[in-house]
C-alpha cells in the first residue's frame, strides 16, 4: 500500500487486524473518532455501548478487539474497541 510521507498532507487510518477500517487527510478527524472508539470521549458505559454496536459495529464495519491509529505509515496509538 502507498503511503503519503507528505508531512503538510499526513494519511491517518484506523486499522484493525492489519486491515484500514478509516482513512483520512483530516488531522482532527481520525484522532477523535479512535477516542470514541476505544472509551475515551464516551465515559457513560450505556452511550459507549449503543455508540459501539450502532455506529463501530453496524456503520463502520468495526468488531470489537484492538485497534491502531496510523499516522503516514507509523502506529501513533493503540487501543481496544470493547463492551463495558
Amino acid at each position: 500500500m502507498k503511503t503519503d510521507r507528505n508531512n503538510q498532507n499526513p494519511t491517518q487510518e484506523i486499522r484493525q487486524n492489519g486491515r484500514t477500517v478509516l482513512r483520512s487527510d483530516c488531522e482532527l478527524l481520525l484522532p477523535m473518532i479512535f477516542n470514541n472508539l476505544t472509551g475515551r470521549n464516551i465515559p457513560d458505559a450505556q452511550e459507549y455501548n449503543d455508540y459501539i454496536e450502532c455506529i463501530a459495529i453496524r456503520d463502520m464495519g468495526f468488531a470489537c478487539g484492538e485497534i491502531e491509529l496510523v499516522k503516514n505509515g507509523e502506529v501513533i496509538a493503540k487501543g481496544l474497541i470493547t463492551k463495558k
